[in-house]
């Protein structure tokens, strides 16, 4: 395995960073669309209940059934490989703002009204920081979901450490294909691994010190 690796380490490497791409890429559309949603939907009773009832059904999706669909659309690669992503990691980030927003008290809404605050400046300046966590950890879980799925997307031939594991899938039998998909797997892992420790420093970064549990 060692000299598998130090033969092919700039591969794995590229392999690597195209992951953390697309993961990243898909994330930041997602969380876009996601927080923009939760906003629009969190003091709304039906629409609120429709859309974390849609994401929720949508996730249910089999991954591979679902790149299978997008490819007559998208093609191959990046296109299908994206959408997807975004598509499975909205649910954690809609139920996160949704509950977020709620969970601030009325007692601190009311007094920002006391103080003159609008409702937009209430929703910047008290609502959305008092979230901030919660929303946190749904881009989080969103990431962790995502890094599992882009390793799926090499099906649709998607850029990432997929290409690996499926590469030693269709080879099996020969003498490195357990040597590719154990790099594809280790590597999934390890960047899971990573990208979950980033998410907590930046949670502990970006979180006020009275709202740290």
């Amino acid at each position: 395995m060692l000299t598998f690796w130090s033969r092919r380490w700039d591969d794995v490497l590229e392999l690597v960073l195209e992951h953390l791409a697309v993961v990243s890429l898909s994330l930041l559309i997602a969380t876009a669309i996601g927080v923009a949603i939760g906003l629009l939907v969190w003091n709304k009773p039906v629409p609120r209940s429709l859309a974390i009832s849609a994401a929720g059904v949508a996730i249910t999706i089999p991954s591979l059934a679902l790149l299978a669909l997008l490819t007559p659309v998208f093609g191959l690669g990046w296109g299908p490989t994206v959408f997807a992503l975004v598509f499975y990691s909205l649910l954690p980030i809609v139920r996160n703002t949704v509950v977020g927003l709620r969970e601030v008290s009325p007692a601190i809404m009311e007094s920002a009204k006391g103080m003159g605050m609008g409702p937009a400046k209430i929703l910047v300046r008290v609502q959305l920081p008092i979230a901030w966590p919660i929303i946190l950890t749904g881009v989080r879980v969103a990431a962790q979901l995502t890094i599992g799925i882009a390793a799926i997307a090499a099906y649709v031939a998607g850029p990432g450490l997929g290409q690996y594991i499926f590469q030693g899938l269709s080879s099996l039998g020969s003498k490195n294909a357990i040597n590719y998909a154990l790099t594809g797997t280790v590597g999934v892992v390890v960047l899971a691994l990573v990208v979950d420790a980033l998410f907590v420093l930046i949670t502990r970064l970006t979180t006020s010190r009275g709202l740290r549990v």
